[in-house]
């Protein structure tokens, strides 16, 4: 629970670590969740657009997340990783929107895979989205984003966040509440599509993929701070 009025704080938040950073922000610093958003917030973008696929509507949904997150911060259990704790608040939020606008939603935690031929063929068959061998890496990096759109929902956000955010086995499996076994299925099937599509552009566009720049970050955070800020005067739950 937070405090109904934050303690100033002279510590540099950029210098701490996350773990001193959620203590901080659970007393209701309000400087050193600024720096948690800051410090993940281009993690929990690329996981959100992973599911809802629109910029605008991530955008809405990272700030919803981070709001229920400084709400809940008191709870962060220290055995756990910030960042694995906040991708699960944004995974539930974007979920929780897809749902709501009545979208079909294929649990992450589903037993069954998609069969094979159906997930190829939402790859293959739009011929506007083949890359051209010539393109520039730009055009490429585009080509990209709009195939990991196509995948097939279970590979989509594993791949995600194991691909282009680089987080581990463990983690991806503890953020999507997956046993690893199905984390490790679902990125080689997820990349096993790509490349057919992609060949050995690829690997050359995948660290590109769902740039995050800095006009992007700071809005996001401007709106959560001026939201925090309007509630400064009421006491938290």
């Amino acid at each position: 629970m937070h405090n109904a009025a934050p303690q100033p704080t002279t510590a540099d938040p950029g210098n701490a670590s996350d773990l001193e950073l959620a203590r901080r922000a659970a007393g209701g610093d309000t400087p050193a969740f600024e720096c948690i958003m800051r410090r993940h917030n281009q993690l929990l973008f690329r996981t959100a657009r992973s599911i809802l696929k629109t910029d605008e509507e991530t955008e809405d949904a990272l700030q919803d997340a981070y709001l229920s997150a400084w709400r809940a911060i008191g709870s962060f259990r220290e055995d756990a990783r910030l960042s694995t704790w906040l991708a699960r608040i944004v995974i539930n939020e974007s979920l929780g929107r897809l749902r709501r606008r009545g979208a079909q939603v294929i649990p992450l935690d589903t037993a069954i895979d998609s069969s094979g031929e159906s997930a190829e063929s939402s790859i293959a068959d739009d011929p506007d989205r083949q890359p051209e061998r010539l393109a520039m890496r730009e055009e490429i990096r585009q080509l990209m984003e709009r195939r990991i759109d196509r995948l097939p929902d279970m590979y989509r956000t594993v791949f995600m966040l194991r691909a282009v955010q680089e987080m581990s086995v463990t983690e991806t499996a503890i953020a999507l509440e997956l046993p690893e076994a199905t984390v490790r299925t679902r990125f080689f099937r997820a990349r096993s599509l790509l490349r057919e599509g992609l060949s050995r552009d690829f690997d050359l566009a995948v660290g590109d993929a769902f740039s995050f720049d800095g006009a992007r970050c700071d809005r996001i955070v401007a709106r959560v701070l001026a939201t925090l800020s309007a509630e400064r005067g009421s006491p938290r739950p």
